[in-house]
């Protein structure tokens, strides 16, 4: 097991930047064109798109990748940021976005101790660089991780410099395999003495989510149902990290390059009984909040927060850099609402049958179970 300590994680650390010559540290070297300029490799999901939405907003010049330029937003696009159609993999396609350099790169798509390795040619022309890694890296002192069938338990907040799963290869597609891969990543990237700086983020949330977690709540209200079950009394929490709030994050670090790694995670930490209650307000639906105890059938009220002890991530050292959070869940989470929405009206929300959704919306049991105790 690593300890994940990685030599001085929560502040700056000395090294290499890689700044063309004559050029001192701390200046960006296409501000001194009068423009700042950020790529971000993997740019329409969640975190990629408000990523540059953010830049964008400030004035950046943003050029993202994606496999399929229907992902793009339109307002992104409409705000200037400029789509390129790439696989993460194509190097030929990497060479030629990458190349030129900038003042920011940000790879929302770095998955393996390979895929990091590639961008160590390119790191030298960027004056900060940020990887998008995971809160799966972290374990407890048992060495369960948030993948493990067995929950892990932490004794409280998380830190940076808290213990990790051991780097390793392999199927990052696997439940043991992701956090491993990650930390693979992280330890190229980090031991590469470019100003590189790791983030981990927790439950992501925001429009254009791969995996919207928020969808178990918000397809129940789109269906009028009359009750939401919640597993242990609702009472799980997973912390939560909205999408707009690692943007403003990485823009901090866009400021202040440097060798680190940090954690990005909402200002608060709400359970699932508040994040139901969050999205039914919201969207003005009145529910029976069926509050579920050890007893209950297995499965019925299962969620994606289900986190006891709680997950929680200390962000101090994110705070200690100078990033002020957008807000707090409830503040930030109206955006991927209203897009869930959205996609649900327009017929391209989450199938029926999608694997991870349709055991967290068994209506049947459900209704047996209203039915029995009626």
């Amino acid at each position: 097991m690593s300890s994940g300590a990685y030599a001085g994680s929560r502040g700056d650390l000395a090294g290499r930047t890689g700044r063309p010559p004559g050029i001192a540290p701390g200046v960006p070297v296409h501000t001194l064109e009068g423009v700042r300029h950020a790529v971000i490799l993997g740019g329409t999901g969640a975190l990629g798109r408000a990523t540059a939405r953010r830049l964008a907003a400030a004035g950046w010049r943003v050029d993202v990748t994606g496999r399929d330029p229907d992902h793009m937003p339109a307002d992104v696009a409409a705000a200037g940021v400029h789509f390129h159609s790439a696989d993460r993999r194509d190097l030929t396609s990497r060479a030629a976005i990458l190349g030129p350099g900038g003042d920011l790169l940000v790879d929302a798509v770095c998955y393996t101790g390979a895929d990091a390795r590639q961008l160590i040619p390119f790191l030298s022309g960027f004056a900060s660089t940020v990887m998008i890694s995971s809160k799966a890296v972290y374990v407890d002192c048992a060495g369960r991780h948030s993948n493990s069938p067995t929950a892990p338990r932490f004794d409280g907040p998380i830190r940076e410099d808290g213990p990790t799963v051991d780097p390793a290869g392999g199927d990052y597609n696997t439940p043991d395999g992701y956090g491993a891969n990650k930390v693979a990543a992280e330890r190229v990237l980090l031991d590469s003495g470019f100003p590189v700086t790791v983030i981990r983020p927790s439950k992501v949330h925001g429009e254009g989510a791969l995996r919207p977690r928020e969808w178990t709540f918000v397809r129940r209200v789109l269906d009028r149902r009359p009750a939401v079950f919640l597993a242990r009394r609702g009472e799980g929490r997973d912390h939560t990290t909205a999408a707009v709030n690692t943007a403003a994050l990485i823009e901090r670090v866009a400021a202040a390059p440097g060798r680190r790694i940090l954690n990005s995670a909402d200002p608060d930490a709400p359970s699932a009984l508040e994040i139901a209650r969050t999205i039914a307000d919201y969207l003005g639906h009145t529910w029976e909040e069926v509050l579920l105890g050890e007893d209950a059938e297995p499965g019925l009220g299962r969620h994606p927060w289900d986190a006891r002890p709680p997950i929680v991530l200390d962000t101090t050292a994110s705070l200690a850099l100078g990033y002020a959070p957008v807000g707090t869940y409830a503040e930030t989470a109206p955006g991927q609402i209203d897009w869930l929405v959205r996609m649900a009206r327009a017929g391209q929300g989450p199938a029926k049958d999608d694997p991870f959704f349709a055991q967290l919306l068994d209506y049947s049991a459900e209704d047996r179970y209203l039915a029995a105790h009626r």
